[in-house]
């Protein structure tokens, strides 16, 4: 780990902007909600995010444990993603950030 990088995890704001920062994490986790999402349901609520853009930033999503994937062995196949107890907790900062953007109008 770089050095600049370890005075960004010692701040906790650092931290988790480095976890839910971003263009897209906090507005994927947002569509998400408190819903089982398919991924097709996520690029329709998405419109704007690529395909690929969507796939990793899933995966890193689920590699901090924030969402979980659950798939279905069946045809055509099915998965579903889901936010994580860990993840659930970005609730209030949406609710803050909802409030903000609306006393900015």
């Amino acid at each position: 780990m770089k050095k600049d990088e370890n005075k960004i995890l010692e701040c906790p704001v650092g931290k988790a902007l480095k976890i839910i920062g971003g263009k897209w994490r906090l507005r994927i986790m947002n569509e998400i909600g408190h819903e089982k999402r398919r991924f097709g349901e996520l690029k329709r609520l998405i419109p704007d995010i690529s395909e690929k853009m969507l796939i990793q930033e899933l995966k890193t999503l689920m590699e901090y444990k924030l969402v979980s994937k659950k798939s279905y062995h069946q045809i055509p196949p099915k998965v579903e993603y889901s936010l994580t107890e860990k993840g659930k907790k970005v609730f209030p900062i949406l609710d803050q950030i909802v409030i903000f953007a609306n006393e900015i109008d």
